[in-house]
């Protein structure tokens, strides 16, 4: 296991390299100069020059590159450009817990619901409850999560007064778990619709070519019964395909959470992304990048893993 581990990060090397290169190429094709949003309008000449030259700016774009990809490799982002002395390493410290909290509550509500519900639907198939799941998981995809956001606000927050209309905690009020959870729900309840028609779509899929399998006949003719049959013998192989999803799942949550953070205002790495953006700080831009696309690698290196932990037949 362990030398297959490596084997995976030595592929992934490459890719993340590659990316890298993508990424900074695309920035640097962006429209603009940085130092046009932050510098005095009236700021003389000489001036300006001295402090593209203190940030490297008028480098070639190949020593740029070069440079920063040695720092990155060395766990140093470099500074950002809008916030001037601030570390990169210390912007993400500081508002990477509260996109990994949205992440891992949000997930927990997806998985809850949709793996039941996809497998309600499939040991009910043609029935109406097996319609009905399926209408909401079409509905739920056409939806785009933005909008849901939006609905929740309205009524829950501006309506009904029952949650906050963003932020992570009340200001001015010391910390509290019960606040910090009152201002998660409605967050993590978007950004997990996002996944679970989707999740409730495979869980059927998988549970139906299970339930056609010989060993399920078997099993049922020897007489078990059929919530045993189901959740026994059924239920654990019918995760395996789910467990892809799982894999894709981490890098997607950093994608959403970018729409989701901006509408509810959670000081997390999607806001952050979203601040860099319209301020042009690309450095902060190509740090998140770089974290995004290190979770592809990481989700796909840990579906790898869960194969084996829920399939004995899988060997590495």
């Amino acid at each position: 296991m362990a030398s297959y581990i490596v084997r995976r990060i030595l592929y992934a090397i490459p890719l993340l390299f590659l990316i890298t290169i993508i990424s900074f190429g695309m920035m640097k094709m962006a429209p603009g100069d940085p130092t046009a949003l932050m510098m005095d309008p009236m700021i003389k000449k000489e001036n300006l020059v001295a402090y593209q030259e203190a940030y490297g700016l008028n480098d070639n774009v190949l020593v740029q590159y070069v440079r920063w990809l040695g720092n990155m490799v060395q766990g140093n982002f470099g500074e950002s450009l809008i916030r001037q002395g601030v570390p990169i390493s210390d912007l993400i410290t500081a508002r990477l817990p509260n996109t990994l909290l949205l992440m891992l509550v949000s997930s927990f509500i997806a998985f809850l619901i949709s793996i039941p519900l996809g497998v309600i639907s499939a040991t009910k198939r043609n029935s109406l409850t097996d319609y009905s799941i399926t209408f909401v998981s079409f509905l739920g995809i056409a939806t785009p999560n933005f909008w849901i956001g939006l609905v929740l606000i309205m009524v829950f927050s501006v309506n009904l007064g029952w949650f906050p209309t963003g932020g992570v905690s009340t200001l001015g009020e010391p910390f509290s778990i019960w606040d910090r959870i009152h201002h998660l729900i409605l967050p993590a309840l978007v950004l997990a619709t996002a996944d679970m028609a989707g999740l409730t779509r495979y869980s059927r899929s998988s549970m139906l070519d299970v339930l056609r399998q010989d060993y399920i006949r078997t099993a049922k003719a020897n007489g078990f019964k059929n919530s045993t049959v189901i959740f026994k013998h059924g239920f654990r192989n019918g995760l395996i395909p789910i467990i892809t999803i799982l894999g894709l799942m981490l890098p997607s949550f950093i994608g959403g959470s970018v729409i989701i953070e901006s509408i509810f205002a959670w000081p997390g790495i999607g806001l952050l992304f979203v601040e860099a953006a319209f301020q042009r700080d690309y450095p902060v831009i190509m740090a998140v990048v770089v974290i995004a696309a290190t979770l592809v690698v990481v989700g796909n290196l840990l579906a790898d893993i869960l194969y084996a932990v829920f399939d004995p037949r899988i060997e590495y």
